[in-house]
């Protein structure tokens, strides 16, 4: 299927989905690729076939579904941002954690991919943070909807690329080269736990003081998807805890939030 074919099927099928287009704009290939696959698999010729297939078959739909996530990710994504929790939004989260019984800074990574995500916060913790907090503890708490994303995370081996705005002594220190990739060493992956999760199903149980929703629902979403599932996340947020979403998102009017870096994306939940 080319380029405007498979451009032409998303624009009918995403909202269908309850997903948007301009999100997946830029990195449709992807998408493409995989419906591409299902086409062979079905002997279907061109994408009016797989409508019309869509439409004999409703189960389908949830299989398209399963073709939409995005997997593109890797290590300290956005600078600036993980450069500020490293400075502000951490210590400050474990100088509150410090006050509690146990002493612990509890994190959710939603839509983590291969890891790379909830692996960072891991790393800015033992090389920056726990240093500055003597006392408390993290843990991280990762959801995917993606099984192999997950199986790819929980081996924790990345290519070059995947690193490459990693803080270059990090990576020295955080891994080790085995048969060509970067695998991170077991001390810095022991404090992330990953789950098989779908947002649109279920959070996970208990709150956190500090959630990060990048690139996902406020990107692929469509608004009263957001709508729905925005209060769902943000109830697991504790008291003055960091809600982190992507550069280039907007939080929606009327959410209980308040702005510490909205140009980086970095809000709170009032105290």
């Amino acid at each position: 299927m080319d380029d405007a074919a498979c451009t032409a099927f998303l624009q009918w099928a995403l909202p269908r989905l309850r997903m948007r287009w301009p999100g997946y704009r830029k990195v449709r290939k992807q998408v493409c690729k995989r419906i591409g696959g299902r086409l062979r698999d079905l002997g279907l010729p061109d994408a009016d076939a797989y409508r019309q297939y869509l439409a004999q078959h409703p189960s389908e739909w949830s299989k398209l579904d399963g073709f939409c996530p995005i997997t593109i990710s890797r290590f300290y994504r956005d600078v600036d941002v993980f450069g500020h929790i490293d400075r502000a939004v951490l210590p400050e989260l474990a100088r509150s954690a410090m006050q509690r019984r146990p002493p612990l800074v509890r994190a959710w990574s939603i839509g983590c991919s291969g890891g790379e995500e909830p692996y960072t916060l891991s790393l800015i913790w033992d090389l920056s943070t726990a240093a500055r907090s003597p006392g408390a503890d993290f843990l991280i708490h990762a959801t995917d909807v993606n099984e192999t994303a997950l199986d790819r995370a929980r081996k924790a081996c990345y290519p070059g690329t995947c690193l490459s705005t990693l803080p270059p002594p990090w990576l020295e220190l955080a891994f080790e080269r085995i048969d060509g990739r970067y695998c991170l060493r077991t001390r810095h992956r022991s404090r992330v736990t990953f789950a098989l999760q779908d947002i649109r199903q279920g959070t996970p149980e208990g709150h956190f003081d500090l959630i990060l929703c990048r690139n996902l629902v406020l990107t692929y979403f469509d608004e009263d998807l957001q709508r729905e599932l925005l209060p769902r996340i943000l109830a697991r947020l504790s008291p003055g805890g960091a809600f982190v979403i992507g550069r280039k998102e907007r939080i929606p009017s009327g959410l209980p939030l308040i702005a510490e870096q909205p140009r980086l994306g970095i809000y709170r939940a009032p105290s």
